[in-house]
C-alpha cells in the first residue's frame, strides 16, 4: 500500500502521514493476529509499506478491509492497496535487514499501481480464491486485463462494498484496459 500524492507533501507532513498509516495498520486485528502467530512481515517502502502474510489468502484482505474502514474517518490520508498471492523469498538488503523479493511482491506492486486513492485492487488469482467463500462474493468486481510495467498483463478485480474500498474503476485500469468492453472507447 502507499499514500497517494506522498511526494507532494512537505517533509514533516510525510512523516506525520506515515506515522498515521503505521498506527492504522498496527491497530488492525488482522495484522495483530498475524504478527502474534509469526505470519506477518512488514516492510517500509518509503511512501507506504508492504505487508506479507504467510497465513491464509483471506488475511491480507481482512487487513485491507479494516484499514479501509479506518481511513474513511481520515480522508486526509489517501491510501491505495494492491493484493496478490504468489511466490516470494526472503533476502537481506544492503543493510543486512530482512526484505522480500519475487514475483508475488512484484505483481502486488503492479496491481496497486493501477489504483487510485481508496482502492483495494486484487489480482484475479486472489479474487478466484476469495470467490470460493460466500462472504467475499459481494465485494468482487472484475475490471479485466491491464498491461502494466514490462508488458506484463494482470487481471484486476476491484474489491469494494458500500463502506469499503472505492466503487469507481481505477484511472490506471481505464487507461490501459485491454479486454473489457466497458472501458473501450
Amino acid at each position: 500500500m502507499d499514500i497517494v500524492g506522498y511526494s507532494m507533501l512537505l517533509t514533516d507532513e510525510q512523516s506525520e502521514a506515515l506515522q498515521e498509516l503505521n498506527q492504522i495498520v498496527r491497530s488492525t486485528e488482522a495484522a495483530r493476529e498475524a504478527e502474534a502467530a509469526g505470519e506477518l512481515t512488514v516492510l517500509p517502502t518509503g511512501d507506504g509499506m508492504a505487508l506479507v502474510f504467510a497465513g491464509s489468502v483471506e488475511q491480507p484482505v481482512e487487513c485491507a478491509l479494516e484499514i479501509s474502514q479506518a481511513l474513511r474517518a481520515q480522508p486526509s490520508l489517501p491510501v491505495r492497496m494492491g493484493i496478490h498471492s504468489g511466490p516470494i523469498h526472503h533476502v537481506k538488503d544492503a543493510n543486512g535487514r530482512e526484505n522480500i523479493a519475487g514475483v508475488g511482491i512484484n505483481i502486488a506492486q503492479r496491481v496497486m499501481d493501477c489504483g487510485d486513492a481508496g482502492h483495494i485492487l486484487v489480482s484475479k488469482r486472489v479474487a478466484d480464491d476469495l470467490a470460493q467463500h460466500r462472504r467475499w462474493q459481494p465485494y468482487i468486481h472484475e475490471l479485466g486485463d491491464v498491461e502494466v510495467k514490462h508488458g506484463v498483463v494482470v487481471s484486476l478485480v476491484n474489491l469494494y462494498a458500500e463502506t469499503i474500498g472505492q466503487s469507481h474503476a481505477a484511472d490506471a485500469a481505464r487507461k490501459s484496459q485491454r479486454h473489457h468492453p466497458q472501458f473501450q472507447s
